[in-house]
C-alpha cells in the first residue's frame, strides 16, 4: 500500500503564507502525495508551481461552515477549477441536514456537481462531529445519490475530526460506490492505517511528511 498516493497534503490555515504554500508544493513533489489541498486563493499559484508533475490540486468550496448559498459554493467551485484545481471538497449545508431538508442538501451538491463537470472529483464534507448517527447516515446517502465522488468526514476546523467509527459508518452506507475521505486530526502513521482499515480510501492531513517518514522507518525496521 502506497500511503503517499492516498494523502491530500493539506494547508488550509487562514494565516498560510506564500512561502508555506511553496513548501507544501515542494513536499508534494518530494514525497509523491496524491494532491496538495489549499484555499481558493492559492490554487492558481499551486497549479503553476506543480505544472508538469503528477501532483493534483485540490481546493475547497463553502469552507469551512457549509452555510453559503448554493450559488456562492457553485461559483467558488467553478473558479478554483478554472484556476487549475482538479478536485473540490465542498461542505454540506449542515443546518439543512439537521432540519431534514434533504432536498435542499441534495440540490446544493447536485448544482456544484453539474457546474464543475464529471471530469473533476467532488468530495462532500459532512462535519461528522456535529451530527448524530442518523444524520451521518442520511448525509452519506444524500452524497451518494447526488453524484459526488467521495463522502468526507470533517473540515478539521470544528471541535473534533475523523474517528474510526465514523469512517466505518460512512463506508457501510456508501460501500464501494464512492470513496471515503478521512480528515481532521490525523497526524501519525498508525492512525492512517486504522482509517484505511476502517474503509477510508483517501486521507486529508497537514502531517503528511511526518506520516510518510514514520512509514519509512517502520519498513526499515521490518
Amino acid at each position: 500500500m502506497d500511503i503517499a498516493k492516498m494523502i491530500d497534503h493539506t494547508l488550509l490555515k487562514p494565516e498560510a503564507t506564500l512561502e508555506q504554500i511553496r513548501k507544501l508544493c515542494d513536499e508534494g513533489r518530494r514525497y509523491g502525495f496524491f494532491s496538495v489541498c489549499v484555499n481558493p486563493f492559492w490554487v492558481e499559484f499551486c497549479s503553476k508551481n506543480l505544472k508538469g508533475s503528477k501532483i493534483k490540486i485540490c481546493s475547497v468550496s463553502g469552507f469551512p461552515l457549509g452555510a453559503n448559498k448554493t450559488i456562492v459554493k457553485t461559483k467558488e467551485a467553478e473558479m478554483v477549477c478554472s484556476d487549475g484545481a482538479e478536485e473540490v471538497d465542498m461542505v454540506m449545508n449542515i443546518g439543512a441536514l439537521k432540519m431534514k431538508d434533504f432536498q435542499l442538501v441534495k440540490e446544493d451538491i447536485e448544482t456544484v456537481r453539474k457546474a464543475i463537470g464529471k471530469d473533476k472529483i467532488l468530495k462532500v464534507i459532512l462535519e461528522t462531529c456535529l451530527l448524530s448517527e442518523e444524520e451521518k447516515t442520511n448525509g452519506a446517502k444524500i452524497v451518494l445519490d447526488s453524484g459526488a465522488d467521495f463522502v468526507k468526514t470533517s473540515t478539521g476546523f470544528s471541535f473534533k475530526g475523523a474517528t474510526i467509527e465514523d469512517v466505518k459508518l460512512l463506508k457501510k452506507v456508501v460501500g464501494d460506490k464512492i470513496g471515503v475521505k478521512a480528515s481532521g486530526g490525523i497526524r501519525d502513521y498508525e492512525t492512517v492505517i486504522k482509517m484505511v482499515e476502517a474503509g477510508a480510501t483517501r486521507i486529508g492531513t497537514s502531517a503528511g511528511v511526518k506520516i510518510i517518514e514514520e512509514s519509512t522507518r517502520k519498513k526499515e525496521n521490518i
